[in-house]
Parts: structure tokens; C-alpha cells; sequence
């Protein structure tokens, strides 16, 4: 199996940390997380899918082993997200792609896909997200992200991470104890906390001005696959049925038994991505 590789890439006054796995020649997939998580939520799919692409997994500033911003009030944004993104591709020297992107990571990808790397994105997965989030969605996520727990111990930092992201699905207990190890960070009084700055929620204070993405959305050209959790509140069904409609009209898949969001960690989950990633 393919081991990860570490890298740091210069990006602002910081850089970006970003995990890889495989022959950096062959076709370049950048799976881009969540909002309060890290690239190491892919290691399953990019260990597998590594046969066959170069995967380039990053750390959001501000998330795992990237810097936090300097500015937190212009730094936490889609819009710096994107030239972060566009400084990976880069730095790598990419001149096509393909582009996973969960919740934030589709956001991502959707502006860039739409926008600047139109020509060269050429695959889009949207996982568990729409150009625009229902405000009790946002409003449950910025509560328990803007205020992160402190633990004495890593089993009852884990034990957190299982109940917060319960609407993940089944998870086996490898993937729960990879989320813990690559998520925590430990304060000056030796309590364990998460890995992330609390100001990403600043991310929403732009929100007006930045989202929604329809003109982005509706301007996308990439073959695109939509997948949501059954249950998810972040990617409602009419959200979806819109979105089938419109711009890429994109292939569309449901996971049962989780909402916000698949981890694509079965075999099954990523076999899918295999599928329309060779399409």
C-alpha cells in the first residue's frame, strides 16, 4: 500500500501542510476537507485510490499542520481559501485536476471550478453540499466549532469526536482513533483540545458577501457527482433537486445511515469514487 508523505507549501506569511500519496506523475485528485477538519480524514480513500492518481490531501490554514492566520477577519474566507488552493495547484505544477471537496472543500471547489481553474478541473465531487447552507445548519455548526472542549485524556477527547460527529455514519475504530490522533492539539496546561484555531468561524461572518455560489455553480464545466448523507441538514433534498437541474446537472448518490457527512472510508464508498473519477 502507498505510504503518506508530508510536505509544507509557502502560502501568505505561512505554509500550507499537505499529505500525498502516490506517483506524483500520474493524474493529480485534491480531496479537500471539511470545515473544522483536517486532510487526514482521506487517508483510507487516498491510500486506495493512490494506485491510480497522485492524491494531494491539504490542511486548511488554520486546520492540522497549517499556520493560522494572521488576520483572522480576511484569512478565514472562501475566497482566501481559494487562492490557497490555487497556490497547491501550483506549487505542484498541475495543469489539470480532479477535485473532491466535503461541505467547505466543495464550497472550494465550486468557486474554483466555476471560476479560475474552469479549464482545468475536470472532475468535481460534491460531497454533502449545495452552492448555499440552511441558516439552522450554519447555526448548529458554528456552536460547537466557535467553542472547542478541553479534556484530561485522549480516550475522552475521542469519545467527544464519536459523539459530535455521530451523523459521520459507522466508522470502524481505526478511523475514530486516526480522527483523535490527527486532531488534537495539547494547551500549556496539558489538556488536549482540537487542532484548530476557534476564529475559523470568522469564515461566516462572509458569508453575504461570498455565498451564495449559483453564478460559480451554474458556470461549472467539469464532470460533477453530488453525493449526500440520507440524513443530512446541510444539504436538504429540494437543495439537491435544484442543483439537478441546473449548471453541471451532476450525477447524484445518497449514502444511508448518516447526514453531514459521508467519510467515504467502505470499500464501497470509495469504488464509487473510482467509478466517475475514470469516467
Amino acid at each position: 500500500m502507498t505510504t503518506r508523505k508530508s510536505e509544507y507549501i509557502s502560502f501568505l506569511d505561512g505554509f500550507t501542510h499537505v499529505s500525498t500519496w502516490g506517483d506524483p506523475t500520474a493524474p493529480a485528485l485534491i480531496m479537500w476537507h471539511g470545515l473544522a477538519r483536517t486532510g487526514r480524514d482521506f487517508d483510507a480513500a487516498a491510500a486506495r485510490l493512490s494506485k491510480d492518481y497522485f492524491v494531494i490531501c491539504p490542511d486548511t490554514i488554520g486546520r492540522g499542520l497549517s499556520n493560522w492566520a494572521s488576520v483572522s477577519e480576511t484569512q478565514y474566507s472562501l475566497t482566501s481559501y481559494a487562492a490557497q488552493a490555487q497556490s497547491v495547484v501550483s506549487h505542484f505544477g498541475l495543469k489539470t485536476l480532479r477535485w473532491f471537496g466535503t461541505s467547505m472543500g466543495g464550497f472550494i471547489g465550486m468557486m474554483l471550478a466555476g471560476g479560475p481553474l474552469k479549464d482545468q478541473i475536470t472532475h468535481l465531487i460534491l460531497n454533502d453540499v449545495g452552492p448555499e447552507v440552511p441558516y439552522e445548519a450554519a447555526v448548529r455548526i458554528v456552536q460547537y466549532v466557535g467553542t472547542p472542549p478541553e479534556f484530561a485524556t485522549m480516550p475522552a477527547f475521542e469519545a467527544w469526536l464519536r459523539e459530535v460527529y455521530a451523523p459521520f455514519g459507522d466508522n470502524d475504530d481505526a478511523f475514530w482513533r486516526c480522527m483523535a490522533d490527527s486532531s488534537a492539539r495539547r494547551l500549556p496546561d496539558g489538556k488536549i483540545t482540537t487542532h484548530y484555531d476557534p476564529q475559523i468561524v470568522m469564515q461566516f461572518n462572509h458569508a453575504a458577501t461570498e455565498t451564495p455560489l449559483w453564478d460559480a455553480y451554474d458556470n461549472i464545466a467539469a464532470q460533477t457527482l453530488l453525493t449526500r448523507g440520507a440524513l443530512s441538514d446541510v444539504l436538504p433534498i429540494w437543495l439537491v433537486d435544484d442543483m439537478r437541474k441546473r449548471g453541471p446537472m451532476p450525477q447524484f448518490h445518497t449514502f444511508e445511515g448518516c447526514g453531514h457527512a459521508p467519510t467515504f472510508t467502505t470499500p464501497e464508498a470509495i469504488a464509487l469514487l473510482e467509478s466517475f473519477l475514470s469516467s
